[in-house]
């Protein structure tokens, strides 16, 4: 018993097109799945621990998140920044909405005085609304 292979030149065809579709699907499928998880990775990442309160005031808008560390390090959008970086911040933020509110999450460990220099320096940016972030009971 021969066995016949078959002869690679009599089935060649070339691929005339790719269909990228798929591929497409899986990249956002993919960026989803990040912008859902980045925000809990930072979170986790800051490990600021927020006080605790049982009531809570449910109003959002547009603002500037402020993070201050038990450290004392201020930080902008997770990143650290000193007072020009933040003014530069809030400066771009009232261009697009004059009505700006700042919310600032402090670590219960952070001190006093740290929290204070944070308002202070939004103060000095030109924000007159800011909110104090804190975690339900």
């Amino acid at each position: 018993m021969a066995t016949e292979f078959p002869n690679p030149s009599d089935e060649i065809t070339s691929i005339g097109s790719i269909n990228i579709t798929p591929f497409v699907d899986v990249v956002l499928v993919l960026l989803v799945i990040f912008m859902v998880t980045a925000p809990m990775i930072l979170k986790d990442t800051l490990s600021v621990k927020l006080p605790k309160s049982a009531s809570i005031d449910g109003k959002s808008a547009q603002s500037i998140g402020i993070t201050v560390t038990k450290d004392g390090q201020i930080l902008l959008s997770g990143k650290p920044v000193l007072k020009e970086g933040l003014t530069v911040a809030v400066e771009e933020a009232r261009a697009k909405n004059p009505e700006a509110s700042a919310i600032i999450a402090a670590d219960t460990e952070a001190k006093h005085g740290d929290v204070v220099r944070a308002i202070d320096w939004l103060k000095s940016a030109g924000v007159e609304n800011f909110a104090l972030q804190i975690e339900r009971e």
